[in-house]
Formats: structure tokens, C-alpha cells, sequence
């Protein structure tokens, strides 16, 4: 059986504009998940997107995806056509306003991943200042927890709660959330609030998965003094808010991010625990890919968020105590 031969790049080759042309289409598709998905937010057909498709195809001598009546996948060299097609595009980008100067506001489209919690409530404010501050920007505001994959999911830059361990992103640290001990009254009973973490050991306890399961360690502010304590939670989740809610039931004592509970602390829902021990504050930091240019919608957004979050952070750890 004659096997036959890959394509070869075609003696009718597009010149290099058409090609950043069709690049664009691919990653577009790539993003959108089909061909008929980008054709609506390209504002054209999916015949259109499949010709140009086609032609890059030809043009690289590549087939760059498989796709079948219902699915779509990357081909090998497809996920590095991607990836540098991508960064090219970037870099075009942000030469373009680089070129231009600072007269041009920023424009297009930011994909932004942060946190389900801290995303919901405390990035809001500063979202919308950076959105009023430049008109001509549209963000995605995706919420998820975790590192998110860049290249695969489109992701411009992501704010990540916690250590960031890749050393291929740049991390800029934007602020440290406090956490404090917590519980609701009803779980104390009759005895005193405890001033100690030794007097916390018979309580029950409620674990927030992503940062503490069966052990928290805790320092005193006043003295340094650190005190590792073993748990056994009644109830664990990897839900901020889920923590939240448990702990206004009554089920148990917590560690929560100071932001969270400063109104509940305010109004007496939770008790303020052991105040002068915290556990370890967790770093806020604001990640992206290593590129050569930047487009100036993520350049101002990092300038925006390393401005106003440092504030939001402290003025909620103030509102807590």
C-alpha cells in the first residue's frame, strides 16, 4: 500500500501579512473550541474560517488539527503552531503600541483567571477602576482556583492565592492576605473565647482543603513564638465561602483570610480567636508568560492591580482586627 506523502508547503505561498492573517483565524479557532464559534466572534462564516484554515495548513505544509463531526483536536505540530503563533501575535501587538506611544489608550480583549472568592468580592473594585480608566479594554474575568495552563486556555495573565513554584511565568507578589482564627459563638458554649492555640485543641475543627487539612501552624504576633497544631476537622472543603458558611453554623473553629470575616467579626456572627496568634498570611501575586512585548492592556492592568490591591488586602485585614 503507497503511503502518501505529507503536503508540502505550496509554490503559491501567502505573503507574510496574509499569513498573520491567518494565524489570527487559527489561534482564534484554537480559543473558541470550533471553526463555527470563531466564525461568530470573527464576524464571518465557518466555510471562510475552514478555507483559511486550509490555507495556512498548505502554507506550513502541516496539518494542524484533527477534526471529526464532533470534536476538534490539536495536532502535534498544531499545539506549537499555536503556542508561537500566539506569542507572535503578542508581540505584533504590543510593537504596534509601543510604536504609538502612550497617546493610544489600550484595547481588546484581557483574559483574566483569578479566584473563585477573592475574585467574586475583593478584585471587583479594582476591575472596574481598571475598566473605567481605559474604555477601549473588554476583560474575561474567568474564576478558577489553581495555576491556570496559559497557552492551552488563552489566559493573558491570572492573580494566583498562594505560592507560585513556575519558573516559567513572571510572579509580581501585589500583597499578603492575613488569616486569623475564627468561630461562631455557639461553638464555645458557656466557656471562654481562648487566648491560647493549646485551648483549641478540643474544639471541632473546619479545614479549607487547598491550604490546611490536618494541621495549622500558628505564631504569635507579639512574641514570634510558632505552635503547630494537629486537627481533625469535622468537615473539609476547598470552598472559601463553603468555609465561611460552616463556620456561621456553628460547625466548627476555622482559619480564614481576615477579608472574608471582617464584617462577620464586626457584627459578632464570629468570634475573633486566640487573637494574637495568625496562621501564615498567603501571597497574592499577579502571573503571566515570559514574552519579549506586552500589549499595553496587560501592562496597564498589572500597573492598575499592583496599585489597588496592596489597599484592598490591608483595608479588609483593618475592617477585621
Amino acid at each position: 500500500m503507497t503511503v502518501p506523502a505529507p503536503p508540502s508547503p505550496s509554490s503559491s505561498s501567502p505573503s507574510t501579512l496574509d499569513r498573520i492573517a491567518l494565524m489570527q483565524t487559527f489561534v482564534k479557532i484554537v480559543e473558541a473550541g470550533s471553526l463555527s464559534a470563531a466564525a461568530t466572534l470573527l464576524g464571518t462564516t465557518q466555510p471562510t474560517v475552514s478555507r483559511r484554515l486550509q490555507a495556512l495548513e498548505r502554507s506550513l505544509g502541516l496539518p494542524l488539527l484533527q477534526r471529526s463531526t464532533h470534536t476538534m483536536k490539536l495536532t502535534e505540530d498544531g499545539e506549537r503552531c499555536f503556542e508561537r503563533a500566539k506569542a507572535l501575535l503578542a508581540s505584533l501587538e504590543a510593537f504596534d503600541a509601543d510604536m504609538r506611544g502612550d497617546r493610544d489608550q489600550p484595547d481588546g480583549t484581557l483574559r483574566v483567571v483569578v479566584p473563585h472568592a477573592f475574585g467574586q468580592q475583593q478584585l471587583v473594585g479594582p476591575l472596574a477602576d481598571y475598566l473605567r480608566r481605559y474604555p477601549r479594554v473588554s476583560v474575561e474575568w474567568l474564576l478558577r482556583d489553581g495555576q491556570p495552563n496559559f497557552i492551552a486556555d488563552g489566559i493573558d495573565c491570572a492573580i494566583v492565592v498562594g505560592a507560585v513554584a513556575d519558573p516559567g511565568v513572571v510572579a509580581i507578589r501585589l500583597a499578603e492576605v492575613p488569616r486569623i482564627v475564627a468561630a461562631a459563638p455557639s461553638v464555645l458554649g458557656r466557656a471562654a473565647p481562648p487566648v491560647h492555640p493549646s485551648d483549641l485543641a478540643g474544639v471541632p475543627w473546619l479545614a479549607l482543603r487547598t491550604y490546611y487539612r490536618d494541621t495549622i501552624a500558628l505564631t504569635d504576633s507579639s512574641g514570634g513564638e510558632r505552635i503547630e497544631l494537629a486537627i481533625r476537622p469535622r468537615m473539609s472543603t476547598d470552598s472559601l465561602y463553603a468555609l465561611r458558611s460552616a463556620a456561621l453554623m456553628g460547625l466548627g473553629v476555622c482559619v480564614a483570610s481576615s477579608w472574608l470575616v471582617a464584617d462577620d467579626l464586626a457584627q459578632g456572627r464570629l468570634l475573633h480567636l486566640a487573637p494574637s496568634w495568625q496562621a501564615d498570611p498567603l501571597p497574592v501575586h499577579l502571573v503571566y508568560p515570559h514574552a519579549r512585548f506586552y500589549p499595553a492592556r496587560l501592562r496597564r492592568f498589572v500597573e492598575a492591580m499592583r496599585e489597588s490591591v496592596p489597599a484592598v488586602v490591608d483595608g479588609a485585614a483593618g475592617r477585621g482586627g
